[in-house]
C-alpha cells in the first residue's frame, strides 16, 4: 500500500505503469514497440507478482491489441494498451472504431518518429497523424505528469458526458526512458478520485438488456452520432479544467487543465509548446527574463479537443507569439500545432505577429541555446523585424 508521501524515483514507463495499476484495469492487452515496450514488462510483472488483478492478453499485432480493449470495454470492463509509432498506424482502423463506438478506452503513446527515412527516435509526429481520429488527447511534460494524467484519462473517458477514448502521449526516449522523482498517491485516494465514473454509469453488451454495438448506419441519423461526439469532445475541455481543481485537492499537485502558463501574466510575447521540451524552454525564458525580455510560456496538455478559447485568451493583447513544433505538418509547410494556434488566433480580430520553430525531430536535443534563439527571434518580430515564418531549428 503506497501513501500520500510515497516518493519514488522512476521512469517515465514506470510511471505509466503504476498510474494504470493505481486505476485498477479489468483487461490489459499488449504488443510490444519501442520506446513503450517497457511499460507493458512493468505491468506483466506486477501481473505475476499478484499486484495487477487483470486479464492479461498478448495479441499479434497493434490492431489486435486495441481490438480486445474495445470489447473489454463494451462489456463494462475497464481497459489499459499502449503503443507507439508505426503501432499506432497499424492500430488506425480500430482507432476510429473506439472513437466513433464511444468506447471510453485509454492507451498512452510514447511518442516516436515514423518511416520513412526509417528511424527509432523521438519525435510527435505518431499522435499528430491522428489527431482527427476522435480520441481525447494529453500530452504530457513530466514523469509525475504522466502518471497523473493516467488518472485524469479515466475520470475523462469514462464520464457519462463524455465517453470517450482517450490517449495519454509522453516524449520517447525523453520521458519513457528518464527517471525523475515520481510521488506516488495512495491506493485509496484514487479510488476515491474514480469513484464518480465506472461501468455502472454506461451501456455496456448484456444478455440481459441486448443492445446494437457497431450498427452499420447511413443518413440523418449518422450526422447525429458525429454531432454527439464532437459535443461530447468539446464537453471534455471544460471538464478537464473543472477537474484539476478536484486533483489539487485530492492530490496536491495542478496542471491547469488544458493549458499550463509560465510567467504568461505580463509577458509582451508568448511561447507555445506541447511535451518535454517546454521544462527546457522555461529555463531559456527565466534566461531571457534576467536580460530584460519580456517572454512566458503556454503548454498546451490537452491538444484534441484543442482549447481554442484559453489559447486566444492567452495570445490576446500580445506583442507576438512563437510556436515550437516537434513534427511537420507537410500540407502547410510549418508545424501541425502552429496551424492550430494561427487558426485560434483568427479569434483576436487582429493580425499579431507569429513565427513557428521546427526542432527535436527524430531524437535531436532542443538544447535551451536554440531555445534561447526562439524567444529573441519571436521577441525581434514583436520589434517589427522581418523574417521567415518558419524556422528549422536544427538546421541552422
Amino acid at each position: 500500500m503506497t501513501t500520500a508521501t510515497d516518493l519514488r524515483v522512476m521512469d517515465g514507463n514506470k510511471a505509466a505503469a503504476m498510474g494504470v495499476l493505481l486505476c485498477r484495469p479489468d483487461l490489459v492487452a499488449s504488443y510490444p514497440i519501442s520506446p513503450q515496450t517497457p511499460l507493458l514488462e512493468a505491468l506483466y510483472r506486477a501481473s505475476a507478482e499478484g499486484r495487477l488483478d487483470a486479464e492479461t492478453v498478448e495479441v499479434e499485432g497493434e490492431n489486435s491489441a486495441l481490438s480486445a480493449a474495445i470489447g473489454a470495454v463494451a462489456a463494462g470492463g475497464r481497459a489499459f494498451t499502449a503503443t507507439s509509432s508505426m503501432g499506432l498506424m497499424f492500430m488506425y482502423d480500430a482507432y476510429l472504431f473506439a472513437a466513433g463506438q464511444r468506447v471510453p478506452v485509454v492507451m498512452t503513446v510514447a511518442t516516436r518518429e515514423q518511416a520513412a527515412p526509417h528511424t527509432v527516435s523521438s519525435g510527435q509526429q505518431d499522435i499528430m497523424m491522428v489527431k482527427e481520429g476522435g480520441w481525447i488527447q494529453i500530452v504530457t511534460e513530466s514523469c509525475q505528469e504522466i502518471l497523473d494524467s493516467i488518472l485524469v484519462a479515466y475520470r475523462l473517458a469514462e464520464d457519462p458526458r463524455i465517453q470517450l477514448p482517450v490517449n495519454v502521449a509522453y516524449d520517447g526516449y525523453y520521458l519513457s526512458h528518464l527517471s525523475e522523482a515520481v510521488r506516488v498517491p495512495e491506493q485509496a485516494a484514487v479510488d476515491r478520485f474514480l469513484a464518480p465514473v465506472g461501468p455502472g454509469k454506461r451501456p455496456v453488451l448484456s444478455a440481459a438488456a441486448p443492445l446494437t454495438f457497431g450498427a452499420f448506419i447511413t443518413g440523418d441519423l449518422y450526422t447525429e452520432y458525429r454531432y454527439k461526439h464532437c459535443q461530447a469532445m468539446q464537453s471534455a475541455l471544460d471538464l478537464v479544467d473543472a477537474l484539476d481543481g478536484e486533483f489539487l485537492a485530492a492530490f496536491g499537485r495542478e496542471y491547469g487543465g488544458s493549458v499550463e502558463t509560465y510567467r504568461a501574466e505580463d509577458a509582451e510575447i508568448l511561447m507555445v509548446g506541447m511535451g518535454s521540451h517546454c521544462g527546457t524552454l522555461q529555463v531559456a525564458v527565466d534566461a531571457l527574463r534576467a536580460q530584460g525580455v519580456s517572454a512566458g510560456v503556454a503548454r498546451l496538455r490537452m491538444f484534441r479537443p484543442f482549447p481554442r478559447a484559453r489559447l486566444a485568451a492567452l495570445m490576446r493583447g500580445r506583442k507576438a507569439v512563437g510556436v515550437l513544433d516537434r513534427s511537420v505538418c507537410f500540407g502547410w509547410g510549418s508545424g501541425h500545432l502552429f496551424v492550430d494556434v494561427k487558426a485560434a488566433a483568427a479569434d483576436l480580430g487582429g493580425a499579431i505577429p507569429m513565427v513557428n520553430f521546427i526542432g527535436g525531430l527524430a531524437g535531436t536535443d532542443l538544447r535551451r541555446e536554440m531555445l534561447e534563439r526562439a524567444v529573441r527571434a519571436t521577441a525581434a518580430r514583436a520589434r517589427g523585424d522581418q523574417g521567415p515564418e518558419v524556422v528549422w531549428l536544427n538546421l541552422e
